[in-house]
């Protein structure tokens, strides 16, 4: 439900000869300038309460199809507004937000002669400033392949950081803590042998969420909101001048997205405060950022505690497959099971009488499925069905018990990273979870993406990831995704994705180095600005 809402246009004019525009937040602590240079240079810049945060930072962007660069811009128009609404979200934290911000519009004209006409949009809220560019529906601009987005970040000073090294595919490091100039994202990759699907690309690259403190007390985080149909944003450090650079995540073959107008980014946000204490929920900011829901009937969604048949696999004592011999040539026949088969019927209902007897809602299984036995590395694209139960997991059984006991059996869907695979199975997959009481689902993403050559970040998984909770949605399940693109706060949009994991998760103390003790400290100030995470945080003996 919405109140308070107020729109109030300020402002509505064609100027050709505005330089500077400025605008500040509703309580007035956040000053955003954007200067137009006499070239046609656009430039922004942000304070916190007269102190700078973000110093003068250039915007640009570079298509392939058509061949341009939009670097130097004519005004047309500005449009300038306000707005205040509360808004209830499905779940979460909080009970009701309130969306209070500050808009300036600008449309803008390419001045090198392609006649292309961009929206440049900044929100300004009490925790931070949003910007996005937007492609209104036009003439000369229809389909375009977008080459590179040079979005800057100018800071004032080599300020201490909170951050993993830029990666294609994975965001599963452990978070390091230096100035800026320290950052060596080159030795902090390989420092990581234990993550079996990475991609480094410059040795001054780091992640976003990126925490950052100032020597004056400031602290900044630069994220990214509603990331849809666009890839992932990385950001290079310029060491001479602290300038952080956007590197977004190429296709297979290096372009960046395909985009048909009308069309928009996603927003860029900065979070800025003095008291560390306000970091967390600004993160709201985030969420007014995103789009409402778009799921209709929301009453299957609810939030919930699980255990797992997980960790005995991790530690060795139980195996996914079931024979336990990673074998691929799995004949039903003739195959002999070695006993360490951790989903067997008799070992689930043990999860799921512990889940009963200490209120936990639901129980995940992994390995329940063919397809374990050559899952892993192979670079393999028809590796499950999601249907298909090993002989000793009696899934008519555990679902009559589960129900019995009050339980609900939570499905779990590892695609060994082969996507294409797991879209032709979806609807097929979904319908078998229907059919035998289950309305959750884990999907898994470990390895290289099948299609060969597309990274866990980029558009094309971008896309998939937004047609699962669109599909899931769909058929009343709830998803938490496993080695996605960290979140962005598309859970306000798709209630029903309630998590992610998107980091270093817990099953890291079982086979590598460990988690250090502060890392789940770093967390709730980076990965989790843009959303829940599924950290798996306690392990139960039962």
């Amino acid at each position: 439900m919405k109140n308070l809402a107020t729109l109030l246009l300020l402002l509505s004019t064609s100027i050709l000869n505005a330089q500077k525009m400025n605008i500040t937040s509703p309580n007035g602590n956040i000053q955003l300038q954007v200067n137009v240079a006499a070239t046609g240079e656009l430039q922004y810049a942000v304070k916190y309460k007269n102190k700078a945060v973000i110093q003068p930072s250039s915007l640009s962007l570079t298509f392939k199809e058509p061949v341009v660069r939009l670097k130097q811009f004519t005004i047309v128009q500005t449009d300038s507004a306000a707005f205040d609404e509360t808004w209830q979200p499905v779940w979460g934290e909080y009970a009701s937000i309130r969306d209070n911000h500050k808009q300036l519009s600008l449309l803008l004209k390419d001045k090198s002669g392609s006649g292309i006409q961009v929206n440049l949009v900044f929100r300004v809220f009490n925790e931070g400033v949003g910007f996005r560019y937007e492609f209104p529906q036009q003439q000369g601009l229809n389909h375009f392949v977008v080459a590179d987005e040079a979005t800057t970040f100018r800071l004032t000073g080599d300020h201490m950081a909170h951050w993993i090294p830029g990666d294609y595919n994975s965001n599963e490091f452990v978070y390091n803590h230096t100035k800026l100039s320290a950052v060596d994202a080159k030795k902090a990759s390989d420092a990581e042998p234990a993550i079996s699907a990475k991609k480094f690309f410059d040795k001054n690259a780091v992640q976003t969420p990126l925490q950052l403190k100032t020597a004056s007390g400031l602290y900044i985080n630069i994220h990214e909101a509603a990331l849809i149909n666009y890839p992932a944003m990385n950001l290079v450090i310029d060491k001479k001048t602290f300038t952080l650079q956007s590197h977004l995540v190429p296709d297979a073959v290096g372009n960046k997205a395909y985009l048909q107008a009308p069309a928009k980014t996603p927003w860029r946000t900065i979070i800025v405060t003095d008291d560390a204490r306000e970091l967390i929920p600004a993160n709201r900011m985030i969420l007014n950022l995103n789009e409402p829901s778009k799921v209709q009937n929301t009453s299957f969604i609810k939030p919930q505690k699980f255990v797992g048949v997980w960790w005995e696999m991790h530690v060795g004592t139980g195996t996914w497959d079931y024979a336990g011999t990673q074998n691929g040539n799995f004949d039903i026949n003739t195959i002999r099971p070695t006993g360490k088969h951790s989903a067997n019927t008799a070992n689930v209902k043990r999860y799921i009488d512990f889940a009963a007897k200490h209120g936990i809602d639901g129980v995940l299984v992994e390995g329940w499925n063919v397809g374990w036995e050559d899952w892993f590395g192979k670079w393999k694209e028809d590796v499950f069905d999601f249907v298909t139960p090993y002989p000793d997991y009696d899934v008519n059984e555990l679902v009559r018990y589960a129900k019995e006991k009050g339980v609900k059996i939570i499905m779990h869907h590892e695609t060994s990273a082969s996507v294409t695979n797991y879209e032709r199975w979806m609807d097929t997959a979904y319908r078998f979870m229907k059919n035998h009481n289950m309305d959750a689902v884990k999907t898994g993403y470990v390895g290289y993406i099948i299609p060969r050559g597309e990274w866990h970040d980029g558009q094309w998984m971008i896309k998939h990831y937004q047609r699962v909770a669109e599909k899931t949605a769909g058929y009343n399940i709830m998803v938490d995704m496993h080695e996605p693109v960290r979140s962005t706060g598309l859970h306000r949009t798709y209630p029903n994705w309630l998590a992610s994991e998107a980091a270093r998760g817990n099953e890291f103390n079982a086979w590598s180095t460990g988690n250090p003790p502060e890392h789940e400290t770093i967390l709730p100030f980076t990965r989790l600005m843009g959303g829940p995470m599924d950290y798996t945080p306690g392990i139960f003996e039962i």
